[in-house]
């Protein structure tokens, strides 16, 4: 077998990462060797492989679900944004400079096609089968011409494509009709049907409808997914837990102590990596919330700087809504705050910054006797070590250097009575490590709260893929999904006009 699938969305967050896993989960417990892959994706939600490349975290849990070893071919383009109009251009896991939008779709993403098309080719010699995701919606007429990722390596690679849909968000059947009405007769052509998602209700009563579809189109639907509470895998961009919630929409276990913890996390710009705070969220008993006004941490045990793409800006953020003055104060009345990465970089006393925002010297909050200079060579590695006694892994993803010169060893980076500083993303899920220092935390609030004693961050991650396995395996056509992955799409798929404008 050497199949493969592009999954495409009719908008955004239809789905597609999802579905793409849960394919992926599926498809491995049937015993085939399977992979994923992204050609471009625009996240500031990345991680590090163990050869140290930078791809986005959605691929790198669908890697998990395919329980492989996630690879800078699985997402050879990403974009991380700097801000509304320009993206940091990782290439091959590896930094290539900034550029504006206009810049890139007037002429740069085009001549990448050829080399995530290498990477799509070096998957499939590799694996059994590719599962391919694509981004937005196939239907972007105005970027047809430099697509990489949707039609454009559909068509490149002689890929079916599968069009999931968000029934929730209604309007499902004009933009199942739509997507494909607006695509050119050759990518038509490899459009071979749809996927209804997060349906409730009686599917009976959606048939005539998928009937009618296929009518129109000539093409089936392939399967309806139930609507399901907190079936998140690590998102591109949100403000959302990924793993439970999706905390205020499925069932919190209840506290093994007398007390909650509750744990804000300040909404900075650019904000990165917010996965970080997942494993706290997994927690019986841990309440998480993010947060943009400084009354929202008057009742919080743990503040949460997070990782940010725009360091200087955050700062600046922090500041102009008095924030930045609110945890200085729980700092000086030893109240816990934890800075990651871009976080623990503004704790610091002094940033030099001639490489992000070209802002030069500024102060930092002060909290932290570290002095950070951003260098144009971005740290990517997967540090282990230890910490409170337990043993941490993580990984580092930044262009800021910290020179620390006092306070006590934490994580490569520092502490200070109870504010905490490191570059160290994924730290919280080692599960001793996070219990310990939750322990901590929760004896600097005065909070008789107990973290769970068999809380495993992994088990409840591979629980989430199954579930998402199981969506698929029971509420779609598998057998259909199989011909179609294993053969292409049906020949003879009739034309939807108008087409796409000339």
């Amino acid at each position: 077998m050497n199949g493969g699938l592009l999954v495409a969305g009719t908008t955004s967050d239809a789905g597609k990462s999802v579905v793409t896993a849960g394919i992926c989960r599926w498809l491995v417990r049937q015993g085939v060797k399977v992979a994923p892959f992204k050609a471009q994706n625009m996240s500031l939600n990345s991680f590090v492989t163990r050869e140290g490349a930078e791809i986005g975290r959605a691929q790198a849990m669908q890697a998990q679900a395919c329980r492989v070893e996630p690879t800078a071919h699985m997402n050879p383009v990403l974009l991380k944004p700097g801000g509304e109009r320009s993206s940091q251009v990782v290439l091959l896991g590896r930094p290539v400079g900034e550029m504006s939008a206009r810049g890139y779709h007037g002429g740069r993403q085009e001549r990448l096609l050829g080399t995530v098309l290498d990477s799509l080719a070096e998957l499939r010699a590799t694996y059994d089968a590719v599962i391919c995701e694509g981004a937005g919606s196939p239907a972007e007429i105005n970027l047809r011409r430099t697509d990489i990722v949707n039609m454009g390596i559909a068509r490149g690679a002689g890929l079916p494509v599968l069009v999931v849909g968000d029934i929730d968000r209604g309007g499902v059947f004009a933009s199942f009709f739509g997507t494909v009405a607006l695509l050119a007769p050759k990518d038509q052509a490899l459009v071979a049907g749809f996927l209804v998602n997060k349906f409730r209700g009686d599917v009976s009563l959606l048939e005539p409808g998928l009937d009618m579809l296929h009518g129109l189109t000539g093409r089936r639907t392939y399967g309806v997914l139930p609507f399901r509470h907190g079936l998140g895998i690590d998102e591109e961009d949100g403000l959302r837990v990924s793993l439970r919630g999706t905390v205020r929409e499925s069932v919190v276990a209840p506290p093994v102590g007398e007390d909650v913890l509750r744990v804000a996390v300040c909404a900075v710009p650019l904000m990165s990596n917010f996965t970080d705070v997942d494993a706290l969220a997994a927690e019986p008993g841990v309440v998480v919330r993010f947060v943009d006004r400084p009354e929202e941490l008057a009742d919080a045990d743990l503040v949460v700087v997070p990782g940010t793409r725009g360091t200087v800006r955050a700062l600046e953020w922090l500041r102009e809504r008095g924030l930045a003055d609110a945890i200085v104060r729980r700092a000086a009345e030893e109240r816990p705050v934890l800075g990651i990465c871009g976080g623990f970089q503004l704790l610091g006393a002094h940033i030099e910054d001639e490489v992000e925002s070209r802002a030069g010297h500024v102060d930092g909050l002060g909290l932290l006797p570290v002095r950070v200079r951003f260098a144009r060579e971005k740290t990517l590695t997967r540090p282990v070590g230890e910490a409170l006694g337990e043993h941490v892994e993580g990984y580092e993803i930044h262009h800021g250097v910290a020179e620390v010169s006092g306070g006590g060893p934490f994580l490569d980076g520092c502490r200070v009575g109870q504010t905490w500083g490191t570059h160290w993303h994924g730290s919280l899920e080692s599960d001793g490590f996070r219990r310990a220092f939750l322990r901590e935390v929760a004896a600097a609030a005065g909070r008789r709260f107990v973290p769970a004693p068999d809380t495993s961050f992994a088990a409840l991650r591979e629980e989430q893929l199954d579930r998402l396995g199981d969506l698929i395996e029971h509420h779609a056509d598998t057998d259909a999904l199989w011909r179609l992955i294993e053969s292409g799409a049906p020949q003879g798929l009739p034309f939807i006009p108008p087409g796409a404008p000339a």
